[in-house]
């Protein structure tokens, strides 16, 4: 049975309203609730972006059932990953087990503003690898002292470690992607339902571990009464979407972004995000991310204004569909 979710989306919402809408989204059902972290909102239009993980410590005492997920942090600029594996593990003891680190490797929008510049695709890459590594040896309880080409950790512990481990979930793109973070994660992370990619994915943990994995998936929408105002939020807020990782990972503010959608036009967002009042329609925008193998989809729900009416009048009877779906 798929999994759904609910996405804590950081760059539309203040962390007072975050917290509030967890608790919400918990109450109506949801399975798990994944959290952006993000410097940096992808517009202005958006207007938001609280520290994550002040935000899920929060949501992990104000909530008791759901799954709580990082989607995704980047350990490698803004955060060493020494800091990150302290922070996943006082999370996990703080949701009683509930956690799961997403990890990525991620974009300029958020990681430039440290002044360390932008690397390469490659390069981000080969971090990341080293960051994992660095995060799985400190959450062993053991004193760790890594010397890479990126990172070095001198002497470091981590004093408060969970008895249940953090699993570590990676956003890959492509096969080279899977052939680099498939022995080293837990559970795969994509963008887009493409079957192939869980295929290869499994097919390699399959390799290294054989242990069973998870395929999490994200999907925005745009639920209102009126069709016309939920095109017109989506293109306010998220025309950014349609852009690709690629695109995505190297534009360094919100004024790029802004300039890169400016021809963006509405009805070019409604094409690709489903807009409106109709829940079946919304429902069968989630199914190929289902029909790819993933087993767990997280809902965007867009737009600050229109949380607690979703969340109130939309979100179970979308979650029964959904679930008659999968």
């Amino acid at each position: 049975m798929v999994r759904f979710g609910y996405t804590l989306m950081g760059e539309q919402s203040g962390p007072r309203e975050l917290v509030r809408y967890a608790q919400a989204a918990e109450d109506v059902g949801f399975d798990f609730e994944v959290s952006s972290d993000h410097y940096s909102p992808w517009l202005m239009s958006q207007g938001h972006s609280p520290h994550a993980w002040t935000v899920l410590g929060a949501v992990a005492h104000a909530t008791s059932r759901v799954d709580l997920m990082t989607y995704v942090t980047c350990p490698t600029m803004r955060y060493h990953p020494a800091i990150v594996a302290q922070k996943a593990a006082t999370l996990q003891l703080l949701s009683d087990g509930r956690f799961t680190l997403g990890l990525g490797s991620g974009e300029s929008l958020n990681e430039h503003i440290v002044g360390e510049g932008w690397p390469s695709v490659d390069t981000r890459q080969s971090m990341l690898v080293e960051a994992i590594e660095i995060i799985r040896e400190l959450h062993s309880g053991d004193l760790v002292t890594y010397d890479g080409h990126y990172f070095r950790v001198d002497s470091a512990r981590v004093w408060d470690n969970p008895d249940t481990p953090v699993d570590i979930a990676v956003a890959v793109s492509g096969a080279e992607g899977i052939e680099s973070f498939a022995p080293l994660a837990d559970h795969l992370i994509a963008v887009e339902p493409q079957a192939s990619l869980v295929e290869q994915w499994d097919q390699a943990r399959n390799r290294s571990s054989g242990s069973t994995s998870r395929k999490i998936g994200q999907v925005p929408i745009s639920w209102d009464t009126d069709e016309e105002t939920a095109i017109q939020r989506a293109h306010e807020q998220f025309r950014w979407f349609g852009g690709g990782w690629a695109v995505n990972a190297e534009l360094p503010n919100p004024g790029s972004f802004a300039a890169a959608t400016q021809f963006v036009r509405p009805e070019d967002v409604a094409g690709s995000i489903a807009c409106g009042p109709d829940l079946d329609a919304i429902a069968e925008s989630v199914r190929p991310f289902i029909d790819a193998g993933f087993t767990d989809v997280a809902i965007v729900q867009i737009g600050d204004e229109q949380q607690d009416r979703f969340l109130a009048e939309a979100a179970g009877p979308l979650l029964e569909k959904l679930r008659g779906l999968s």
